[in-house]
């Protein structure tokens, strides 16, 4: 097992999340970043995500169409922490969108955001506000018309 990892490690219990952060806008769509950190000896699949920001969130990648060009996607099963593994959601990769801002996210607002796993166990954090230019992905088509992921009830 993991330092400190006791059976009793379960699911989210034993995430954590290193310089978490959403990117500042006025309006419309954004996303959540940071690095997810398994410290228990176990995988944890996280299939779903809610924000106080919005009612609309999904687990998003970027990855290559048909035609080879780089388009944001919900991602398939979920984000997957390996047991003592990490996963990282960055700009141009991984990451949390959030569509459907009800309110400005202005640099320096705290945005919570929880992330539920497959077992229903769920993590919540606090990620930041930064000013941020780049991150203008293309969209798949019908990409962002697509049911978000929906929450664990």
């Amino acid at each position: 097992p993991a330092a400190g990892a006791t059976p009793a490690d379960e699911g989210a219990t034993a995430i954590t999340v290193t310089d978490p952060w959403i990117k500042a806008v006025d309006s419309g769509m954004t996303a959540v970043f940071g690095t997810l950190v398994n410290g228990s000896d176990s995988e944890v699949r996280f299939v779903s995500a809610v924000t106080s920001a919005s009612p609309k969130m999904a687990l998003h990648e970027m990855a290559k169409n048909d035609a080879g060009e780089m388009v944001m996607r919900p991602k398939e099963g979920g984000f997957v922490l390996a047991a003592g593994g990490s996963h990282e959601l960055a700009p141009g990769g991984d990451h949390l969108m959030i569509m459907d801002i009800s309110a400005p996210v202005k640099p320096g607002d705290e945005v919570s955001v929880t992330l539920t796993a497959e077992d229903g166990s769920e993590f919540t954090f606090m990620a930041p506000a930064r000013t941020y230019t780049g991150g203008n992905e293309t969209y798949e088509s019908g990409g962002m018309d697509a049911t978000p992921i929906p929450a664990a009830s």
